[in-house]
């Protein structure tokens, strides 16, 4: 997945910046899923996703025409105002975030033991991950669960491309000694896509 603009996009922000309604509900189809992904991922129940990702759009019509494109991807807008929205949500709540990774995948397996071994290795990544600094989940998330480049991450961050390698490095890390993984042939730890 990627936060890149299209010729599309462009053209959707300056008629939704001119004020034309299907525009706007264009570039909340084409950005909700993504953004609703990642806030999912970081708090512990859909109600407070659907909460979070429905301001963060509510933020988008209401500063749109503040916009400026600067050559950075609008997606990445987004997830910035998603990212501040969660660290205010946080600050407020003065707990640790809940990360859940998504049992929606689609499957081809019907090997139920297969099925359950999955099943199970995605809740021991689930509960390490939930343990770990908020600055780690955000980048282990985004770059693993969402697919985004480094440079799209460090943008969404607001961090440099070589902080962000170092922050991953620390994340992966510490998620290994979290699983008490010490065999490098986990891909999970090679920075591939967990189960």
């Amino acid at each position: 997945m990627s936060v890149d603009n299209s010729q599309q996009d462009h053209q959707l922000i300056a008629d939704a910046k001119a004020g034309n309604q299907d525009a706007i509900s264009l570039l909340y189809e084409q950005h909700a899923p993504a953004i609703f992904q990642y806030v999912s991922y970081r708090v512990d129940s859909l109600m407070i996703a659907e909460d979070i990702t429905s301001e963060v759009f509510l933020r988008m019509v209401r500063e749109i025409n503040h916009y400026e494109d600067r050559g950075l991807p609008f997606g990445a807008w987004l997830f910035r105002i998603a990212a501040n929205l969660l660290n205010d949500h946080y600050r407020q709540k003065h707990s640790k975030p809940v990360t859940v990774l998504s049992d929606d995948e689609r499957s081809d397996d019907t090997d139920p033991f297969d099925r359950l071994e999955r099943q199970e290795e995605r809740q021991r990544i689930h509960d390490a991950l939930k343990t770990l600094p908020h600055d780690y989940q955000d980048v282990l998330v985004l770059r693993f669960m969402q697919e985004l480049s480094y440079a799209e991450v460090a943008l969404i961050l607001n961090k440099s491309e070589l902080a962000l390698r170092s922050i991953q490095h620390r994340a992966l890390k510490a998620l290994g000694k979290k699983l008490d993984v010490f065999d490098k042939s986990r891909s999970y730890l090679r920075g591939k896509k967990p189960l």
